[in-house]
């Protein structure tokens, strides 16, 4: 029967601890304030606005074990030029490696982002959108019958409504835009894994279009 050394086992089951207690969990929070504006941040939300909390894993990164459990191999013998080489080489390395750091990208387009608009819904939520024509909603309304109690026929009437839009005024489009990506970014974070995917690539079009606008330099933000 094989034995493992002492040392060997140790090693390994305290790298296994290691990695375990080394993952964290965060807490994101959810808020949403009474008129319907959200925001995610990593602490409790102020007191009078709605709350989601979702823990998320983040992993912990594998420690780096040098020459694991096996014996140290003995130092070769070097020649003796061997000295005389490496400084000549460490002299001319200076010279090589002297690359300038390379600049800092910085969006400088002026282009402005697309329109957008901002509706009041039926139940004054609000709203930010790029379609022009507001959207029109089906609300249930209660029937009765000729007696002029509850129909219960199953009979169904409904009132059209529709929602108040205006356009979104030049100067404040590109902070309408940040606050519709930090809502798409929130509902994304919070859905589940069969709609995560759409939501996400969603999420990440509200993105280019901040980052390939003058959204993207905050001198030129108006």
């Amino acid at each position: 029967m094989r034995r493992w050394p002492l040392l060997g086992a140790m090693t390994l089951g305290t790298m296994a601890l290691g990695s375990l207690a080394g993952a964290q969990e965060v807490a994101i929070y959810r808020c949403t304030d009474p008129a319907g504006a959200l925001t995610v941040q990593n602490m409790p939300c102020p007191k009078g606005m709605q709350q989601q909390k979702k823990l998320m894993t983040t992993p912990a990164a594998v420690p780096f074990a040098p020459g694991g459990a096996t014996n140290p191999s003995p130092p070769h013998a070097m020649p003796a030029a061997q000295p005389r080489a490496t400084a000549q080489a460490a002299a001319s390395a200076p010279a090589a490696s002297a690359a300038p750091p390379a600049p800092t990208v910085t969006s400088t387009s002026t282009l402005p982002p697309p329109p957008l608009f901002e509706c009041t819904a039926h139940d004054n939520g609000r709203y930010f959108t790029e379609d022009r024509e507001p959207a029109t909603r089906c609300l249930p309304m209660q029937t009765t019958n000729l007696a002029g109690g509850p129909a219960t026929g199953g009979g169904s009437a409904c009132e059209v409504v529709t929602d108040r839009c205006a356009p979104v005024p030049d100067q404040s489009l590109c902070e309408a835009w940040r606050k519709r990506a930090e809502q798409a970014e929130s509902t994304w974070r919070f859905s589940d894994e069969a709609q995560s995917a759409e939501r996400r690539q969603r999420y990440e079009q509200m993105r280019r279009v901040l980052d390939e606008s003058r959204c993207a330099n905050p001198a030129a933000t108006p």
